[in-house]
C-alpha cells in the first residue's frame, strides 16, 4: 500500500511525501518499519519530518518529530517504543518495537 500526501509550500514549491506502508497489524512481525520518501524539500537532513498515529475513531496524535539527527518525542515513554532516522538525502524511516494489538493504527509522516 502506497499513500500519497501533497501539498503548496507558500503557494510555490509541490512537497510530495511518499510512505511505504500506511498501517500497522498485528500479523506483522516485532518491529515494523515505515518509510516515508520526500520530494520537493530543499535540505532535507535539516528540516523537521513529524510522525503520527491514528487510530480508528480518535484524533491524529504526534509521536515524535526529527530534525537534524535526533527525534524529540512527544511522550517520554515514547523514546522505546518508537524510533526515526533518516537516510540518503530524502528518506525518513519509522520503528514501531515490540508490536502488539495496542499499535494497530494508521501512520503517517508530515513536513510543515
Amino acid at each position: 500500500l502506497l499513500c500519497f500526501l501533497s501539498f503548496f509550500l507558500d503557494g510555490r514549491a509541490q512537497v510530495l511525501l511518499k510512505q511505504s506502508q500506511a498501517s500497522i497489524s498485528r500479523r506483522q512481525t516485532t518491529t515494523a518499519r515505515i518509510e516515508c520518501i520526500a520530494e520537493g524539500i530543499p535540505n532535507f537532513q535539516s528540516v523537521n519530518i513529524h510522525w503520527y498515529r491514528q487510530i480508528p475513531s480518535k484524533a491524529p496524535e504526534r509521536i515524535l518529530y526529527i530534525g537534524s539527527g535526533q527525534a524529540y518525542y512527544d511522550h517520554d515513554s515514547y523514546r522505546t517504543k518508537y524510533s526515526s532516522l533518516k537516510k540518503g538525502p530524502n528518506v525518513c524511516t519509522f520503528s514501531v518495537n515490540n508490536i502488539n494489538s495496542n499499535d494497530e493504527a494508521t501512520y503517517y509522516c508530515a513536513y510543515w
